[in-house]
């Protein structure tokens, strides 16, 4: 445990001494899946990854102010076509791994359902597809999403956003009065099975705080740099379970699935920059295929609106959540059908 957080922040602060975008969240993602694959034990405790989700939902929230919210007024739009990209990319992303690599309609859907992992392992081990090839999947996407987001948006010529919200540091008051509800919010949250738990209560407690005006700032620099590394680190300890036999099976499927859920995502994310009139690297941001506490922490690094692409990655797993047992349970009523039709049939 001790050493896998040791390889995060060595490998976080590597890529900050390098001058990489996202610094902590990528140098930490790739020195503890390399560490994962190199078949060493890699763990997160589970208070440490609950106080660094707790820390990014505390940064998001402190950018709310009543301009804001205004702009919030037009996100429903901004929604409505993320929920259509959902639906090409696990149309088209379920249609390759069905057609070219033999996979179930259950397996392909949980395995290209973006953003919802945690979920979609949930209905995995309950059951439904294959667990393994929907884990490798699943934790191929989020590694290298979160590592190549950044390079990506350069390649595309989309810079850093400003850093103009909320750039003075928090007092150690002041985070204490935000993180203590936080907790007890967080705990409360949990125990009602919400996504994202933590992350989403930092978030409401940060931003009524911050709109009432009592506090002022976000978390200092050098504890975000904490909780990106070890958000970071929970990224690439997903892969200490992954047998290398499956990786090795799995990994050219994968590719093929991120890579079309990137393009689909950075598609549908055009139009609603141009609607919206926000950058095109946010928009990109909040469509992309990842978990919402490492798109979040990617937010705040690359100074985009963290509110805005959090409620966009929340907003996707609550769709997800309603969407696949719709789809389940109307391929089961298909195979009913087409089993009493075959009995039929038959007598």
């Amino acid at each position: 445990m001790t050493f896998t957080l040791l390889i995060g922040l060595v490998g976080a602060t590597l890529a900050a001494a390098a001058g990489l975008p996202a610094a902590a969240l990528i140098g930490s993602s790739i020195a503890v899946a390399g560490l994962a694959l190199a078949r060493l034990t890699t763990d997160v405790p589970p208070a440490l990854r609950q106080l660094a989700f707790l820390l990014i939902g505390c940064s998001m929230g402190s950018g709310v102010t009543p301009e804001m919210l205004d702009q919030a007024a037009r996100w429903p739009l901004s929604l409505l076509i993320l929920a259509v990209t959902v639906v090409l990319i696990m149309l088209c992303c379920g249609w390759l791994l069905i057609r070219c690599f033999d996979q179930s309609l259950e397996t392909a859907a949980l395995s290209t359902s973006p953003g919802a992992l945690a979920y979609a392992l949930a209905l995995a081990t309950g059951g439904i597809g294959d667990a393994r090839t929907i884990v490798v999947i699943q934790s191929v996407r989020l590694l290298l999403i979160t590592t190549l987001l950044p390079f990506i948006l350069g390649f595309l010529g989309q810079p850093s956003g400003p850093s103009g919200a909320a750039t003075t540091a928090m007092s150690g008051l002041d985070l204490l009065l935000v993180l203590l509800p936080s907790l007890v919010l967080g705990l409360l949250l949990t125990r009602l099975r919400l996504p994202a738990a933590y992350l989403l209560a930092g978030l409401l407690i940060s931003s009524i705080a911050h709109y009432l005006g009592l506090v002022q700032g976000r978390p200092p620099a050098s504890i975000l740099f904490f909780g990106f590394a070890i958000t970071g680190t929970v990224v690439g300890a997903r892969f200490s379970t992954i047998p290398l036999a499956d990786l090795r099976r799995l990994f050219g499927a994968s590719l093929l699935v991120l890579l079309l859920s990137v393009a689909i995502s950075a598609g549908c994310a055009v139009p609603v920059a141009r609607l919206l009139d926000v950058p095109y690297g946010q928009v990109f941001v909040a469509f992309a295929p990842g978990g919402v506490e490492s798109m979040a922490a990617m937010a705040i690094a690359l100074h985009y609106d963290p509110s805005y692409v959090a409620v966009h990655h929340l907003f996707r797993i609550f769709l997800l959540m309603a969407l696949l047992p719709l789809l389940f349970k109307a391929n089961q009523l298909r195979h009913q059908q087409n089993t009493t039709r075959d009995g039929s049939g038959g007598a």
